[in-house]
């Protein structure tokens, strides 16, 4: 009797776990079938900025009140799909950039291009700090009328403050298409913190950054 009832218990055992694997099957076959759906957030706004490394300008964004998200891309050239080979040696006219997405019940456009400016040496051109080329030239990409506008006022505001007596070269452009870069750039400062702490201290980001505008970062 007592064994009927193991064997019985054991074939219940097994007939629960077919079921489950089943289940599971069918749900990933539905999940694999469904394509990807974006979530929706009418809060959220995108911005690019384009300050010399992506790596730096990207860390700088991500520590940013509001930042829900960065990417480091390539935008600004003629070549479909350029690759970071490419983008280096300058022959693409593409920037290095971040696409920054924001939550404008947080934060906005405009605070954004106040703390974008405290990121970048805007006397330079074509350079920031040890990174030199057109490749690395700091750029604000406006997507609409409004960022445009901002933008410039932004810059603007800045000219008019007479702080520094050189001219502030920073461009303003409309947003073209933003390739992204290949994985191993993306949240480069978390997925390498030594090297990207090496990196930026050799490259004299910061040391520069206090001359300018005397906040340390």
């Amino acid at each position: 009797m007592q064994k009927n009832f193991h064997r019985q218990y054991s074939t219940i055992v097994w007939l629960l776990v077919l079921l489950l694997f089943s289940s599971c099957r069918q749900i990933d076959s539905l999940i694999a079938e469904s394509p990807s759906l974006p979530i929706a957030n009418e809060n959220l706004e995108t911005a690019i900025f384009a300050g010399g490394c992506f790596w730096c300008t990207e860390s700088d964004f991500d520590k940013m009140p509001g930042v829900v998200s960065t990417t480091s891309g390539y935008i600004g050239g003629s070549v479909t799909n350029p690759t970071y080979e490419q983008v280096v040696a300058g022959n693409t006219g593409h920037v290095e950039a971040v696409k920054v997405h924001f939550d404008r019940t947080k934060t906005s456009f405009s605070k954004l291009l106040a703390a974008y400016w405290l990121t970048i040496d805007p006397l330079t051109v074509n350079r920031q700090f040890c990174d030199q080329g057109p490749q690395y030239r700091s750029v604000i990409f406006y997507s609409d009328a409004h960022q445009k506008e901002l933008a410039e006022a932004s810059k603007k505001a800045l000219v008019d403050s007479a702080k520094f007596t050189q001219p502030i070269v920073t461009e303003i452009l409309p947003a073209s298409e933003f390739y992204r870069a290949e994985e191993y750039h993306q949240d480069y400062s978390l997925k390498n913190p030594l090297r990207y702490a090496y990196y930026r201290n050799n490259c004299g980001r910061d040391k520069r950054l206090e001359e300018l505008w005397g906040v340390k970062h």
